[in-house]
C-alpha cells in the first residue's frame, strides 16, 4: 500500500485527510496517470460526497479531462459505465464506514488500477504540478450510468421469481436502484434503509448490521434476504430462520450452480486466506478447485484475471461474477443467488446443506502499532498455531487496509480451541507493544 492508498482507496475522515485540496490533485493527476481523456464520477450518499466530487472534477477538468457526473450511484455501476466507455471512473464513498469518513476509488476501465498509476496520484497529492494554460475539460450531468447497467441485467434472461425477498439497502448507493432491478423480478420485494439523509448510511443497517435484515426477513415471513454496503458493491444474506450466509456461503451456491451448467471456468474458485477451512472442503468435495489469494478484492480480481477464472470473492461479501463485471457487485450476486434458489426449487439452506462451516472469530486490536502484525515474533506464533492446529484451520493476524487496527482471524473445527487461540495471539502482540519483549 501506498501513503494514501489503501486497499481500496484513499479513505479517512471528510474535511481532515480526505479534504477539497487532495480530491482536487487526484482530479488533477488523472490525465497524466491513464490515457483516457473522460472520467466518470459517482458518489454514495454522505453529505460530503458532492463537495469532494465536485473538488475532483475542477482538477480533472484543469488537467483537461471531460467529466461525466453521475450523482448517486453504487460503485459497481461506475465501474461496469468505465468499462463499457473505456474510460476512469471514479467513485466517492467509504464503503462500509460511518458517514464522517469518506473515500476516492479509481476505477481503471471496469479494474482495479495499478500501483504505478497509484504512484502517480500521490505524487500530484505531494507536489501538485502547476500547468500552463492549456485546453479544459467540460462538466456534464449524466444519467446513462444507471441506463447502461440495467441494461446488463436485460441479457441474464432471469424469469420471474416466484419468492418473497427483503433487502437492506443501508441508506447507500442502492437505495434507488435496488427496486429498479429486484421489483420486476420478484413476486415479492420489500426494501428496508432507503431513506439517505447524509448522515444515517450504514447507521445501524446494512452488512455491517446483519441483525436488521435478520429481523425483517422474520418478522416478514421472507424466504430470503439480503444486506448491502453504503457502495453496494458487497452482500450478505439470511434464509427464513434468519442464519446468516456470509460470501463464502454464497460463492458456494454460484459455484456449484455454475459447475453444474458449465460456466465455471476450469471448475475454480478463488477465494482468500480469510476464507473458512470448512467452506474450502466442501468446495473440494464438490470437485471445484480453490485458488486462495491474500486479503482485498484487488488481489482477487489480479489473480482471476491472470488466469481467467471467472468467480471469485471474500468471505466479507466481495464476490466477483467476472463474465458479467470485474468487480464486486451485492445487487448482482443477490439476483444471481435468488435465480439459483428459484431454479432448483431449493431454498439456500437446502443448498448449503452439506457444508460444515468451522467456527471462526476475527477480532480487531486498536490503537496498536499496525507493524507489529509483521514481526518475526508475531509471524513465527502464526506459524507454530497453524503447526499445532492442522491444516483444516485458519490462522491469520493482518493490518487492515482501511483502518489503523490489526486483525487477528482463527477458525477451527472447535470453538473453544478458537477462543484460545485467538486471546494467545492477542497476548503476544499486546506484549511486543508493551515493550515486554525486544523481538
Amino acid at each position: 500500500m501506498g501513503k494514501y492508498f489503501g486497499t481500496d482507496g484513499i479513505r479517512g475522515v471528510a474535511g481532515k485527510l480526505l479534504d477539497t485540496p487532495l480530491a482536487y490533485n487526484v482530479g488533477l493527476a488523472l490525465n497524466k496517470a491513464f490515457k483516457s481523456k473522460t472520467v466518470v464520477i459517482g458518489k454514495d450518499t454522505r453529505e460530503s460526497g458532492d463537495m469532494l466530487a465536485l473538488a475532483l472534477a475542477s482538477g480533472a477538468m484543469r488537467g483537461g479531462m471531460d467529466v461525466l457526473y453521475a450523482g448517486t450511484v453504487s460503485t459497481p455501476m461506475i465501474a461496469h459505465y468505465a468499462k463499457e466507455k473505456a474510460m476512469i471512473g471514479i467513485m466517492i464513498t467509504a464503503s462500509h464506514n460511518p458517514y464522517e469518513d469518506n473515500g476516492i476509488k479509481v476505477i481503471d476501465q471496469g479494474y482495479k488500477m495499478s500501483e504505478a498509476s497509484e504512484k502517480i496520484i500521490e505524487s500530484f497529492i505531494e507536489a501538485p504540478t502547476t500547468l500552463s494554460p492549456t485546453e479544459f475539460g467540460r462538466f456534464t450531468s449524466n444519467d446513462d450510468v444507471t441506463k447502461t447497467y440495467k441494461t446488463l441485467y436485460e441479457t441474464l434472461a432471469i424469469s420471474k421469481m416466484n419468492l418473497n425477498v427483503c433487502y437492506d439497502s443501508a441508506n447507500g448507493s442502492t437505495y434507488s436502484i435496488a427496486n429498479e432491478i429486484l421489483k420486476p423480478l420478484v413476486d415479492n420485494a420489500e426494501q428496508i434503509h432507503a431513506t439517505p439523509n447524509g448522515k444515517n448510511i450504514n447507521e445501524l443497517c446494512g452488512s455491517m448490521h446483519i441483525e436488521a435484515i435478520q429481523q425483517a426477513v422474520v418478522e416478514k415471513s421472507c424466504d430470503i434476504g439480503f444486506s448491502f454496503d453504503g457502495d453496494g458493491d458487497r452482500v450478505l444474506g439470511v434464509d427464513h430462520t434468519g442464519k446468516v450466509y456470509d460470501g463464502d456461503l454464497l460463492l458456494y451456491v454460484l459455484a456449484t450452480d455454475m459447475k453444474k451448467e458449465g460456466t465455471l471456468s476450469k471448475d475454480t474458485v478463488v477465494l482468500t486466506k480469510m476464507s473458512n477451512p470448512g467452506i474450502v472442503k466442501a468446495f473440494n468435495d464438490a470437485g471445484i478447485k480453490v485458488v486462495r489469494t491474500d486479503v482485498g478484492d484487488r488481489n482477487v480480481s489480479l489473480e482471476m484475471q491472470k488466469n481467467g477464472y471467472a468467480l471469485g470473492g471474500e468471505n466479507s461479501g466481495h464476490i466477483i461474477m467476472r463474465d458479467y463485471l470485474q468487480t464486486g457487485d451485492g445487487l448482482l450476486v443477490a439476483t444471481k443467488v435468488m435465480d439459483v434458489i428459484n431454479k432448483a426449487r431449493r431454498p439456500i439452506d437446502k443448498l448449503c446443506e452439506t457444508v460444515e462451516v468451522y467456527p471462526q472469530v476475527m477480532e480487531n486490536i486498536r490503537d496498536i502499532d499496525t507493524s507489529l502484525a509483521d514481526t518475526k515474533k508475531t509471524q513465527k506464533a502464526v506459524k507454530d498455531t497453524l503447526k499445532t492446529l492442522g491444516k483444516d484451520s485458519l490462522v491469520l493476524i493482518r493490518k487492515s487496509g482501511t483502518e489503523p487496527v490489526i486483525r487477528v482471524t482463527v477458525s477451527h473445527r472447535d470453538r473453544d480451541t478458537v477462543d484460545e487461540t485467538i486471546t494467545k495471539l492477542k497476548t503476544i502482540i499486546l506484549e511486543q507493544q508493551e515493550g515486554i519483549t525486544d523481538e
